[in-house]
């Protein structure tokens, strides 16, 4: 048989591009348009209808990058149109990429009820179905002007992604403005061959179902003629008849679409371009729900919907509507779409925390689910906090864009680092903006990897990232696929509907231990460098001051500041966004979100500074306060006193050139070029520094990504790299403890203050950076005499094990990793860590000695700064500032003190005396996260500590007040049956932990 499909497919092509589609709006009349131009930032939606607009033309330019136009338009139904369906066409001058990355709109009508968003994908205004002419049409656009950053042939410096630096020339040229017949057949025949179309392209060439389907639309276009498409398109719809009745066979794959339009929270657009975007989207997605009985809708990102319900109240009530209604569903259950790579243990937690209870507030939805499908990766720490916030599920899709190897499965029940299994899903679709495209089904299905045990997968249906959600072509072409010969059925279901049925037909799927490591955007934990030091100071600064205020409040009666620290806390969260904390936005976002940091940072230091104020009492004595959740220099975790220290640094000239610091502990030797080439433990016998190396290695490499470029570090960046060994100055400190060393390279220069303190077993390393590089990436080294097959890493909740070798390439490609405040790497008996109090993207290299000992080398490299130049052509230009510690002879117990101390310093007001803690624990490995006063407002102490070393604990906590009641809870601070806790005498509480075991408990106070 000749396979004529080319033939077939080549002429459907035609004759819908150029007589069909063209005939879904057979007649129009222009509107008259006039706009007025806001002169800054958006305005209210009454200020920009009460606005008087000038006229405008079609063909006209408007728009200045980042402006807002209020468009009015206006027009009178023709008489002679009486009885058809009319629709006002509106395109502000659209490309046809995907929505959300130009130009956008949201329609209201005169009295500013919210219509719906205006896209590429999505330029129709319903005016009457039918109408009975002479309607006056008035409507009103606020457009806004977003300029187009993403272009990705190739990834182009520009200076748009700041309104600062934008500029004003118009971005856009208004393209057409009419009232039109819509011609409801002709649409249908479309969504008839589209689906026809694309199907039989995916058939095999002697499948008999292909055929029908050909010779079915030859029939079809044979039935339309060309002169008159709206008088024939009815005969042409009733030739395919047969063909789209034909059911699937019963063992199809099957699909739950779930409406979607995955919004980053902010990207190319600031996080003020958000909430509108958010604004249009769900405008069209509750008008497409009203118009289409069987679809669903599901939005995450609680932050999203508190936007709506802030500054759209009017689409709010629409929203609320279609929630009760139960097909407008809130999704994930988290505040927003995080990284969860780098968000510490507490901000984790807390992103389930107040998405959850916004949703539970709202609307009384319990979400078991957590949907993150384009987060860069997933922390092994992760699943024991889903199920801790009484969640159970998580889909994703990210881990499809992997480069190198291929995930073997794609539902599954992950396991973290305690032993936590998430039931979870990854869509086999291999996208979140689904536009139920037959090539999508298709691959949907033949790339399922459970077949023959399972039968069910997940399509996110709908335009996402810029927003824009799901079209009613979309909703038609699923009506289409419900139950169609040759393709998997497709059903519209909420996420719940689709886990519950999954997991039932799967209920012992495999498992995946550890990390979900994303093998691309690794450069993510390295890009724009003061956004990851305000959200780590932030996190921080946050647990001292519910430390502090709960303390105070149970103490003394201070105001606990619940409002306060809420919005702070959400306002951490949203830049925990997965395109904020990474780096991967445009420069107006990290411009804000470095601002946002400080300011948060000032209230905080004063929240702390009031209670410690309120703790200490009057008087004249210096109180230091520990915050850290270990004693030191004699004063205990959680409270304060009058802090000591032993010991004292020396210092002598090196013989061969350098200085030589010694406390007593450890003996550093630091070149005459300011390179640390011995750090010996003078208690162990041990040197730390690989024979022959030299740690505080400043190395440069050049770093241009083959695309992605502020996402993406490729490892060929490894092949060619600069060693900064030459100094400007190597000098000791006036303290006599220390040692500065200066260095240029470049158009930028390094300066470091390496000091030993007395009585600690630490080199403190802290190093300023002015950075005036391009496309360059600046490492810091450390080459260690430490035989180890793994090393540890800290992640939420407890620290992860890696592969210092690359036996496969599941290892090779993890060149690029994260950990939070340490990494360590240990032999039996012996061990070192580096601590940081601000780095996160790290890697680790083993290579054999070659100067005749056949020992190891492992090599630890902390990522310091990168320099690319998209989407910010300045990304991280200027001054920067990090401190490391370099910690021999550290155990992991070690390594987990140092990280907290390196990142929570000591404060001191002027007061009475001692601070007693509000609550102790005696257990070294039991690490207390959080002490803050229940959310509710009942004055209750909420305690949330965790086994941070890896092993089995039994710990004693003792309340600092009289408990009148104690109880395990979730991190919602829900009770939960108490597993952990055995209740002891008076004011204390047993608990036995499991490995890396997260706990809440909340005491009642008597």
């Amino acid at each position: 048989m000749h396979d004529d499909r080319s033939l077939v497919e080549a002429r459907l092509k035609r004759v819908l591009d150029e007589r069909i589609r063209p005939a879904v709006y057979p007649e129009s009349v222009p509107l008259e348009v006039a706009v007025w131009h806001a002169p800054g930032e958006p305005v209210p939606v009454v200020e920009g209808l009460a606005a008087e607009p000038v006229p405008i033309a079609v063909g006209a330019r408007w728009g200045a990058p980042w402006g807002t136009s209020w468009f009015r338009v206006t027009g009178t139904v023709p008489e002679t149109w009486a009885g058809r369906t009319v629709e006002a066409i509106l395109d502000l001058g659209f490309d046809e990429n995907m929505p959300g990355f130009q130009c956008e709109g949201l329609v209201y009508r005169p009295d500013g009820t919210p219509v719906k968003g205006l896209n590429p994908r999505n330029q129709w205004v319903r005016v009457g179905a039918p109408v009975v002419g002479g309607e006056e049409v008035r409507l009103h656009v606020e457009a806004a002007s977003n300029p187009v950053i993403l272009d990705y042939h190739p990834f182009l410096p520009t200076q748009l992604g700041d309104k600062e630096t934008a500029g004003s020339e118009p971005q856009y040229i208004l393209a057409r403005m009419d009232l039109a017949v819509f011609d409801e057949t002709v649409w249908q025949l479309v969504i008839d061959l589209e689906v026809l179309g694309e199907l039989m392209a995916e058939l095999p060439v002697e499948s008999a179902r292909r055929w029908d389907i050909l010779r079915a639309v030859e029939r079809a276009l044979d039935a339309v003629d060309l002169q008159d498409v709206n008088g024939t398109a009815g005969a042409a719809r009733s030739r395919l008849t047969g063909v789209l009745a034909a059911p699937a066979a019963p063992s199809a794959h099957r699909i739950s679409a779930v409406g979607h339009a995955h919004i980053d929270s902010a990207w190319l657009w600031p996080l003020r371009e958000t909430v509108r975007k958010v604004a249009r989207t769900t405008s069209n997605m509750t008008a497409l729900l009203d118009d289409e009985p069987d679809f669903v809708f599901a939005m995450s990102q609680a932050q999203q919907w508190a936007w709506v319900k802030e500054h759209r109240p009017e689409v709010w009530a629409r929203v609320k509507k279609a929630v009760a209604d139960g097909r407008f569903v809130p999704a994930g259950g988290m505040w927003v779409e995080s990284d969860t790579n780098m968000p510490g243990s507490e901000a984790m937690a807390r992103q389930f925390v107040h998405g959850k209870r916004f949703f539970l507030d709202e609307f009384g939805i319990e979400n078991e689910e957590a949907w993150l499908p384009d987060t860069f990766g997933f922390a092994a720490g992760l699943p024991q906090i889903i199920k801790a916030a009484g969640s159970k599920w998580l889909l994703t899709q990210k881990i499809s864009w992997s480069q190198t190897n291929r995930f073997p499965h794609h539902t599954f029940r992950w396991e973290g680092i305690d032993g936590t299994r998430i039931f979870t899903h990854f869509p086999p679709v291999d996208t979140y903006n689904c536009s139920m495209k037959g090539s999508e089904i298709a691959h949907a299905a033949s790339n399922f990897k459970d077949k023959g045990v399972a039968r069910h997968s997940l399509a996110p249906t709908g335009w996402g990232d810029g927003g824009g959600g799901t079209t009613r072509e979309m909703v038609a072409k699923a009506a289409r696929l419900r139950d169609l010969e040759g393709s998997a059925t497709v059903g519209w279901e909420t996420p719940r509907e689709f886990f519950e049925k999954a997991e039932a037909e799967y209920p012992e799927p495999p498992v995946w231990v550890g990390e979900l490591y994303l093998e691309l955007h690794r450069a993510t934990l390295t890009s724009q460098a003061k956004t990851k030091q305000g959200n780590r100071r932030s996190e921080h600064l946050l647990r001292e001051a519910e430390l502090w205020a709960a303390t105070a409040a149970v103490r003394t009666g201070f105001p606990y500041p619940y409002e306060e620290l809420d919005r702070i806390w959400k306002t951490v969260l949203l830049h925990q966004f997965h395109d904020i904390l990474p780096g991967s936005s445009i420069a107006w976002v990290h411009r804000e979100a470095r601002a946002t940091y400080r300011r948060l940072a000032a209230e905080l230091e004063a929240i702390t500074e009031a209670a410690q104020q309120a703790l200490a009492g009057e008087g004249s004595m210096p109180v230091v306060f520990n915050s850290a959740p270990h004693a030191r220099h004699g004063i205990p975790a959680g409270g304060a006193g009058t802090a000591t220290a032993e010991g004292r640094t020396t210092s002598t000239p090196r013989p061969e050139g350098g200085h030589l610091l010694d406390n007593g502990l450890l003996r550093i030797a630091i070149d005459a070029q300011g390179l640390v080439v011995s750090a010996y433990d003078i208690e162990a016998d041990r040197e730390t520094i690989a024979p022959g190396r030299a740690a505080n290695l400043l190395q440069l490499h050049p770093d241009f990504p083959n695309m992605w470029d502020a996402w993406d570090v490729d490892e060929f960046y490894r092949n060619t790299v600069t060693d900064l060994t030459e100094a400007d100055e190597v000098a000791l400190g006036e303290d006599g403890a220390s040692v500065r060393i200066v260095r240029s390279f470049g158009a930028s220069h390094v300066t470091q203050v390496l000091s030993l303190p007395p009585g600690e077993r630490r080199l403190v390393l802290d190093t300023e950076v002015d950075w005036h590089e391009t496309e360059k990436f600046l490492k810091l080294a450390f080459p260690l005499d430490v035989h180890a097959e793994r090393y540890a890493s800290e992640t939420q909740f407890g620290h992860f094990h890696r592969p210092t070798h690359t036996n496969t390439s599941w290892e090779a490609a993890k060149f690029e990793a994260c950990n939070h405040r340490f990494v360590h790497f240990e032999e039996p008996g012996w061990g070192v860590a580096v601590v940081n109090d601000s780095t996160y993207g790290h890697d680790v290299t083993r290579t054999v000695r070659t100067d005749g000992d056949r020992g190891t080398t492992t090599t630890l490299r902390v990522s310091l700064l990168r320099a690319p130049r998209f989407p910010d052509p300045e990304t991280d230009q200027g001054m920067h500032r990090f401190r490391h510690a370099l910690v021999p002879g550290a155990g992991i117990g070690d390594a987990v003190r140092e990280g907290w101390r390196i990142n929570v310093r000591e404060g001191s007001v002027n007061g009475a005396g001692e601070v007693a803690p509000l609550v102790t624990v005696d257990h070294e490995s039991v690490v207390v996260t959080a002490v803050k006063l229940a959310d509710d407002g009942s004055g209750d102490v909420v305690v949330r500590f965790h086994e941070a070393h890896g092993g089995r604990a039994r710990a004693t906590l003792t309340a600092g007040f009289e408990v009148a009641g104690v109880t395990e809870t979730d991190l919602l601070e829900r009770p939960v049956p108490e597993a952990a806790v055995e209740r002891g005498e008076g004011d204390q509480v047993g608990v036995r932990l499991r490995p890396f075991q997260l706990v809440t408990l909340r005491f009642r106070r008597a």
